[in-house]
């Protein structure tokens, strides 16, 4: 198995997206149907196996909601493992809010799935995306748009 490259340039977070790993105004039946969401789109751009999914599911359910990061959004993931093809971020917009369980932070209109190979290779991508929700503008812009390539738009020219 080739390794993936690794992202070191200013455009690290915008291809952590790959293609297919976009959705916006999706419904959600509740946290687990947005997680799997994003675990679904991690798998369509080749990023991880639908057991990651499985993995992602299975950390809300042990550990409660620590993934609802910031009021409103959420980042999902799983453990590193063979389940991970290369590193990869998914992004829902969800058309209604959804509650996770987070009294701080709920409800929930912006998931994100993460994938990644190891501890340690994803930290570039992770720090392009506390710079980008840390953004208030930028995390509005990604609520309020009504298509993926207006998302595309704004992940190319972040950072």
């Amino acid at each position: 198995m080739a390794l993936p490259k690794p992202l070191t340039n200013l455009s690290a977070l915008a291809d952590a997206f790959g293609s297919n790993s976009i959705r916006v105004g999706a419904i959600a039946l509740d946290r687990e149907h947005a997680i799997a969401m994003a675990g679904e789109l991690l798998v369509a751009s080749g990023r991880a196996t639908p057991e990651y999914t499985e993995s992602m599911l299975e950390a809300v359910a042990a550990n409660g909601p620590y993934i609802v990061i910031a009021p409103g959004i959420a980042l999902a993931h799983g453990r590193p493992s063979e389940a991970v093809l290369e590193i990869g971020l998914s992004l829902v917009t969800l058309a209604q809010p959804v509650v996770f369980g987070n009294q701080a932070n709920d409800p929930v209109r912006l998931v994100l799935g993460l994938c990644a190979l190891d501890h340690d290779s994803h930290i570039e991508v992770m720090a392009g995306l506390a710079a980008l929700l840390a953004d208030q503008d930028a995390v509005n812009s990604l609520l309020n748009s009504v298509t993926i390539d207006e998302i595309r738009s704004l992940l190319e020219n972040a950072g």
